[in-house]
């Protein structure tokens, strides 16, 4: 596997350890560490990144199935940092030398403090502060990149956060992909048909902890007169404060649709030879909401 990976042996290479059959150029040496948690147990697909003095990324890359992460790099020092998710982040340095192995040992991870959740009771998205996108391809051609301006959306927090509950309304005719000409044929009858369906809905009421930051939430999501279930993979950002001091809450939020599920088709403008939207679509949500007000 290395002789593939970092060409042959070279005479007078050390058969055993770790680097073994490992092909280093002459300025360059090798820096390796393991990564585990706090039960000494491996973290794999751990991020780590390896930068210079300055702090300009030299290399990235992800630890294996053991937790271990090997990388071969110019002679200097290095400045290292491991993430991973629910864990608190790891900042070490190394100095690599020429022909030399650096070897860091076991880099232990500890969990990272839960973020705090919202108070229980009614929020609503700030839409100045959210955005909906999306990320689309023509057949054979570039991605278009697109977000819908308008929307609103109410979120009540349970005791329990698992049994939360959410409602989201799009204004479909609030589609934004830059180009006028475009985003009137979106709107038509050809794409989402915004005379006979005006909204896209999303209503929720099961959230679930994935562990860290992440949860999925996963819903109905009504669009073209079609409702289908939809998990969106979030990311909990926690609580902060804005310019005036009220209380708001963040997340991100990822999904993949497949226009065939609300029977957005299109075939008759394929038979013409006209370039539609690829089969998949990705959304992308940065959502703040606010406690709600009640108006008297």
């Amino acid at each position: 596997m290395f002789d593939r990976l970092f060409g042959k042996r070279p005479a007078g290479a050390a058969r055993g350890g770790p680097l073994a059959g490992l092909s280093v150029p002459a300025s360059a040496g090798v820096v390796s560490c393991r990564v585990l948690d706090p039960v000494h147990e491996p973290v794999r697909r751990a991020e780590f990144l390896l930068s210079d003095t300055v702090g300009r990324k030299v290399l990235a890359g992800e630890t294996d199935p053991y937790g271990t992460a090997l990388a071969t790099v110019p002679a200097g020092e290095y400045r290292l940092a491991v993430t991973a998710e629910g864990y608190t982040p790891h900042h070490g340095s190394a100095v690599v030398t020429e022909g030399g192995h650096t070897g860091l040992g076991d880099v232990l991870l500890q969990i990272a403090p839960q973020p705090q959740l919202p108070e229980p009771g009614d929020w609503e998205i700030d839409p100045t502060h959210s955005q909906i996108g999306f990320t689309a391809r023509h057949i054979g051609l570039a991605r278009i990149h697109g977000r819908f301006n308008s929307f609103a959306g109410a979120v009540r927090i349970a005791d329990r956060m698992e049994r939360s509950a959410m409602h989201v309304v799009i204004d479909a005719a609030s589609i934004d992909t830059g180009v006028q000409m475009r985003d009137d044929h979106l709107r038509s009858s050809d794409f989402l048909d915004v005379g006979a369906y005006p909204t896209l809905e999303f209503y929720s009421e099961r959230f679930t902890h994935k562990g860290g930051s992440r949860w999925a939430v996963t819903g109905a999501l009504t669009l073209h007169g079609v409702s289908r279930t939809v998990t969106l993979d979030t990311q909990y950002l926690g609580i902060g404060s804005g310019l005036e001091g009220e209380t708001r809450c963040a997340c991100r939020a990822t999904t993949e649709l497949h226009r065939e599920d609300f029977t957005l088709t299109w075939q008759t403008l394929l038979a013409r030879g006209i370039a539609a939207v690829g089969s998949s679509i990705s959304i992308d949500l940065d959502v703040q909401i606010v406690p709600k007000v009640t108006r008297g």
